[in-house]
């Protein structure tokens, strides 16, 4: 099968004047490697392709592939991580992953989390601060409607841009100025959850509605000299000495995974992906956010990390994605003859 790949170069981005936090979830040339070697090893003939400009230039110019395996994130708005998939359908050609809706609606955290809640899913209480006006209503509450502590981050960012030591908010001058810091930094709205004092997990699965399994439960440890109480920006720049990762086993993973999967199937989440969950004070697994576009650097990569732990090779999540993304179309209606 000829398969397409698209993705966002990072050096590319650098070398155009974007900064390092903006580009990093660009990927590098390690991931796009691996992904066509694995898909050579699969069988196929891979095809790399780029960004979504790259992908329009080739599709106007008339060429085709089977399937496309998408991992652009693109650069700006709540449709960054939607313009491949969106572009992809409009010539009815068949991609791997989540589709526009879903992407939107996950990266945007604050919608994500409306939905995971109005399904009866456990989430930390919220808000959303969408401005100024917003931000000074909710700051002059000597006590939040929430209660403190809090926890402030950017509506849609991922590799926890935004996230770092001050994230966790005690009272209301912290919350005030964090908030109009992040306002200021991203120019989109700011999350504000209650914070969770319990242990945090990742969540990997692959596969689509009632077929999606967790192939595993991660729990994220971090070092004493790693920022603490959060999987910031800097804890994951830096993980390989301020992060362990331990593969948890047993009832409470069995809880964390059944959660995840709650949330997964809710958002309508397809083929592979990540979710991140964190324990209440009773000690319940309660949805954070989820990544149905996950990274998938071969060393680096949450997702990765947790398939190997599970003894699963980097080649076979390939091809378990190529798998679930097949069964999937298998049973959609047969296409209508193009129109020009």
């Amino acid at each position: 099968m000829r398969v397409g790949v698209t993705y966002d170069l990072r050096q590319d981005y650098l070398a155009a004047g974007y900064g390092e936090e903006e580009t990093a979830e660009f990927d590098s040339p390690v991931t796009i490697n691996a992904i066509v070697a694995a898909l050579r090893a699969l069988g196929h003939e891979p095809v790399p392709i780029g960004n979504v400009r790259r992908l329009a230039e080739r599709l106007v110019a008339g060429e085709r592939w089977e399937l496309v395996f998408n991992i652009a994130e693109g650069l700006r708005g709540y449709a960054r991580e939607a313009q491949v998939p969106a572009l992809l359908e409009g010539w009815d050609i068949p991609y791997t992953f989540s589709d526009p809706l879903t992407l939107c609606l996950a990266l945007h955290k604050g919608m994500a989390k409306r939905v995971v809640r109005d399904c009866g899913i456990p989430t930390p209480e919220f808000a959303v601060v969408e401005t100024e006006a917003d931000l000074q209503a909710f700051a002059r509450l000597s006590r939040t409607p929430l209660g403190f502590p809090l926890f402030a981050k950017p509506v849609a960012e991922g590799t926890g841009k935004g996230i770092g030591a001050a994230s966790k908010l005690h009272n209301a001058e912290e919350l005030e100025r964090v908030c109009r810091s992040l306002l200021a930094r991203f120019g989109q709205p700011v999350l504000v959850e209650a914070f969770l004092p319990g242990r945090e997990f990742t969540v990997g699965i692959l596969g689509t509605g009632a077929g999606a399994r967790a192939i595993g439960v991660l729990e994220v440890l971090l070092r004493p000299q790693a920022e603490s109480e959060a999987y910031t920006f800097h804890n994951k720049e830096y993980y390989e000495n301020l992060v362990d990762y331990r593969l948890e086993q047993g009832t409470l993973a069995d809880r964390v995974a059944a959660v995840a999967l709650d949330a997964w199937r809710a958002l309508g989440c397809r083929d592979a992906g990540r979710l991140d969950l964190r324990l209440d004070g009773e000690g319940v697994p309660n949805f954070l956010e989820v990544n149905p576009l996950a990274g998938i650097n071969p060393e680096r990569s949450d997702l990765c990390i947790l398939a190997r732990m599970v003894g699963l090779s980097y080649t076979e999540l390939i091809g378990r994605i190529l798998a679930s993304a097949s069964e999937r179309l298998a049973s959609r209606p047969a296409r209508a003859t193009s129109v020009a």
